[in-house]
């Protein structure tokens, strides 16, 4: 099993934060994205391009851009270059957002169309990636005779990551995903829904296969007290989310011991995530004990 670890709030250390994740032996590492939202946040593309100066091997995610937010060209334009000046590391995690409308509405995007600009973009970000002219006349995006150059490294273009749980995030990953992966999910959620995209993925004239599973889940890990990584990851979560977590930490949240945060992460191996997306709570020397005991003591555990 791959695990990514999110590179945490800070956004002046990504550049030191991913360098120690790579040494640490993790696969990846991620970033989200808002406009606006409760807290600080980065622009993924711009954070992870810091992070690809500072490493040679782990892939990075954006996780997620929201994509409906961006033209779809200058979406393409910015994955592409992320990949090339990370020599091919690029896994391109999107999703339509809308928990937060203020920043549709800072950007000039009304919040209703964000699945039809988001089915739209993933259409063009398909077909701008082939690097040769593309011809495009849709709601939203008129391409006519232009060129992505470069293109991306990676061929046909970045893996393409998506999430959500309604019907229609479902039909999308089913028609786009070549990784799904949900967050607030119990491993019993993650094998019932990555059956349910993967039936879309055959009705969309797809391989189901082709589509792997992944899970982002938020976590601390303690190694001698498990009650205090549950009560860290619930005070955090319920910060960020602005609700209380507690009745939902067992079945959403990673926490424990690193027996027990590893036991929980291979039910979701045995659902079917290959991938999982690590976000530890904390910041600053709390946040790095938490990564360095999870690499130590969890990573072994899950390979």
């Amino acid at each position: 099993m791959d695990v990514y670890v999110t590179l945490g709030p800070d956004q002046e250390s990504a550049s030191s934060v991913a360098a120690a994740a790579e040494d640490a032996g993790f696969d990846g590492v991620s970033w989200g994205e808002h406009l606006f939202f409760h807290g600080a946040t980065p622009n993924a593309f711009v954070a992870l391009a810091a992070a690809a100066g500072a490493t040679a091997r782990i892939r990075l995610l954006t996780s997620v851009v929201i994509l409906p937010l961006y033209p779809a060209a200058l979406a393409a334009k910015l994955a592409a270059t992320l990949d090339r000046v990370s020599n091919g590391r690029l896994d391109l995690g999107v999703g339509v957002g809308g928990e937060y409308p203020a920043e549709f509405e800072a950007a000039g995007v009304d919040v209703r169309t964000r699945g039809r600009r988001s089915d739209e973009a993933l259409e063009v970000l398909r077909r701008l990636f082939a690097g040769t002219p593309v011809y495009f006349d849709g709601d939203f995006t008129r391409i006519r005779g232009e060129a992505l150059q470069p293109p991306p490294v990676q061929r046909p273009g970045p893996p393409v990551w998506l999430g959500g749980r309604r019907p229609a995030a479902m039909r999308r990953a089913g028609r786009f995903a070549d990784v799904w992966f949900p967050y607030m999910y119990s491993p019993e959620q993650l094998a019932e829904s990555l059956a349910q995209v993967r039936a879309e993925a055959e009705r969309a004239g797809r391989d189901p296969a082709a589509v792997r599973g992944a899970v982002f889940c938020w976590g601390g890990v303690d190694d001698a007290d498990g009650a205090r990584s549950r009560r860290e990851v619930v005070d955090t979560v319920s910060g960020v989310y602005q609700q209380d977590f507690d009745r939902l930490a067992d079945r959403y949240l990673l926490h424990g011991t690193p027996d027990d945060v590893a036991a929980r992460i291979r039910e979701y191996r045995d659902a079917g995530a290959e991938t999982l997306v690590f976000s530890p709570v904390g910041d600053g020397r709390r946040r790095d004990e938490i990564v360095a005991t999870f690499g130590d003591g969890v990573l072994p555990r899950v390979r």
